[in-house]
Order: C-alpha cells, then sequence, then structure tokens
C-alpha cells in the first residue's frame, strides 16, 4: 500500500479488466467485476488486516457491490467491459499483487451468475439488509475462516 493510503476501487478494477483482458481474451461484465472486487476486499482484510479499497460494499439483490463502480460501468450492462491501458495501474505492493492475482486465479473462472450464488450463500451478504454496507468486520470474520496464507 502506499502508505496509510489504500487504493481505490477503481484501481482494483483496472487491475481486474486488464487481467480479463490479457489472460482470456474473455471480458469482465459489471455483475462479475462485482463480485471479483467483494473477494479481493474480504481476502485483504484477512492477510494484511487493512482494508484493499475506501469505498464501501453494499447487499444489493444479486450479491455485493460497490455502487460507484456500478453506475460507473452501468452503460454496458451484462456485456464485457473493455480493459483500460495498463498504464492507469498504480503501483501495486507485492503482497497486494500476490492477493490480486489469487483472487483473480481462483474467483475469475467462474461465470458472473455462479459467483454471484456463490456470495449469496456467504455470511456477509446473508447477514446484511437489501441496500445496507457489508461492512469489513463482516468479511474479515467470514473469510477468516476461508483465507490462509
Amino acid at each position: 500500500m502506499r502508505g496509510d493510503i489504500m487504493y481505490s476501487a477503481f484501481d482494483i478494477t483496472n487491475y481486474f479488466l486488464i487481467m480479463a483482458d490479457e489472460d482470456s481474451g474473455e471480458l469482465l461484465s459489471n455483475m462479475k467485476l462485482q463480485k471479483l472486487l467483494y473477494y479481493a476486499q474480504g481476502t485483504h482484510l484477512t492477510l494484511k488486516g487493512t482494508p484493499l479499497f475506501s469505498e464501501k460494499i453494499l447487499a444489493w439483490v444479486h450479491g455485493p457491490v460497490v455502487s460507484e463502480i456500478y453506475y460507473h460501468y452501468q452503460d454496458y450492462g451484462k456485456t464485457g467491459i473493455p480493459a483500460p491501458e495498463p498504464n492507469v495501474l498504480p503501483e501495486f505492493d507485492d503482497e497486494t499483487l500476490e492477493i490480486l492475482e489469487d483472487v483473480f486465479t481462483v474467483y475469475g473462472q467462474f461465470s458472473a451468475w455462479k459467483l454471484r450464488d456463490l456470495t449469496h450463500e456467504e455470511p456477509p451478504w446473508k447477514q446484511t439488509r437489501n441496500r445496507d454496507e457489508i461492512t469489513h468486520q463482516k468479511l474479515k470474520t467470514y473469510f477468516e475462516t476461508q483465507v490462509t496464507d
């Protein structure tokens, strides 16, 4: 991380968009991107003890959502979002980069709807009312049971 400053959800979004474009030729939809952000935040909270990005994750009908990212890309609907140029990425520290790579490797292989269904079975989303924030504490408590160093 950059001192005490967290990355933005847009930094993490751009990373995932570039990874999807370079690795598989398959573009990410807004829904899939939202779930990757959720898994990245939960994993980072567990392994590093701090949030990866400052934007809130909300419990929406189709699972966890970072609304700023959702609204920014809403015009793409269910279609893939093109990758930005790689030069838009900040310099991620090694630990963060490893977390992002692991999250993309594990969860990036699944469809948006599969990820939606997974999040619907997990306590952070299930225990949060519609449109309320999924707290860092809920994420950390759950992901501590799922993530290993």
